[in-house]
């Protein structure tokens, strides 16, 4: 499938079981690995082994492409809340519409409402005292349940990122950098947009070369040319072992922690690395970035 069409890899926990099926599916890579003719088939094939790890395990993996966003449902306590916060308003408003002197049987019945349980009624002297004591109190409670909610969403936000850094630094500092609210309304047009970037990073330019560019060329020549590098097998582990396991991956998805476990397959990239190598070509999966067009301002269409 298509790169970007990829399931989002998840992090496993640490076990000792889930180290047992990484080295059970080690052995079996090698005839996969052995028919690899170049580094597409090869992260064709450990990504298919990883993603085979993962459903032995029971980690869950995402039906869509990496695109897909969370849902946006609100959870059932904040509803709850706010449905009391919309109640008490409504109170709020028939109280100081009966204290101006609206006696509509609707006000009536639910200024009965706001008092029921209590002895107080409505034809007591001191009602206007006994109102604006109500509605304060409600005031005071909306004001308790606001703080409630953002507090919840405060503690939300920040176990959500630190689940996130762990997980996913790219994403994180990227959310961080670039919030929603930044560069709101019409975006740029596309068209425009990859024109004028094409027209700097793809169209061919004639530079005009001075005379130092020889002199640097008389100085080169001079020094010894470097010796050919060998690509091993040790070297390929050597560089896997110092990366981060669970570190943002590339265009493929695939994580250093996989290439530590499925050791099999440090011969082959060190062979095929070694292919590209002398061929002087590596392959798009290898050269390919992702550009993010971040607005400056809020009026992303200057």
């Amino acid at each position: 499938m298509p790169l970007e069409n990829r399931p989002r890899l998840p992090r496993i926990p640490v076990s000792k079981r889930n180290r047992a099926v990484v080295r059970a599916l080690n052995p079996m890579l090698v005839t996969y690995l052995e028919a690899s003719r170049d580094l597409c088939e090869t992260d064709s094939v450990l990504f298919g082994a990883t993603v085979a790890a993962c459903r032995i395990i029971g980690a869950k993996l995402p039906m869509a492409g990496r695109a897909t966003k969370q849902s946006s449902v609100i959870p059932a306590w904040r509803k709850r809340i706010e449905d009391r916060i919309a109640k008490a308003r409504a109170f709020i408003g028939r109280l100081i519409s009966f204290r101006s002197g609206n006696n509509r049987p609707r006000v009536v019945r639910t200024v009965r409402m706001a008092f029921a349980g209590t002895n107080i009624s409505l034809s007591q002297p001191d009602i206007t005292q006994k109102l604006t004591e109500r509605i304060d109190d409600l005031k005071q409670k909306i004001a308790a349940w606001g703080k409630r909610i953002r507090r919840f969403t405060e503690r939300s936000r920040r176990f959500n990122q630190n689940r996130l850094f762990q997980s996913d630094q790219k994403r994180l500092y990227k959310s961080l950098e670039r919030p929603e609210v930044c560069g709101a309304g019409p975006g740029p047009d596309q068209a425009n947009t990859v024109a004028f970037w094409r027209g700097l990073w793809s169209e061919p330019v004639n530079h005009s070369e001075g005379p130092w560019t020889e002199v640097v060329a008389s100085q080169c020549a001079r020094i010894t040319p470097m010796d050919p590098v060998i690509i091993t097998p040790h070297d390929v582990a050597e560089a896997v072992r110092r990366a981060p396991n669970w570190k943002s991956p590339g265009l493929d998805g695939l994580h250093h922690y996989w290439l530590k476990g499925f050791m099999v397959c440090h011969a082959v990239l060190a062979r095929q690395f070694q292919e590209a190598l002398n061929q002087k070509s590596l392959p798009s999966l290898f050269t390919t970035g992702i550009t993010h067009l971040v607005p400056k301002d809020q009026n992303p269409t200057r």
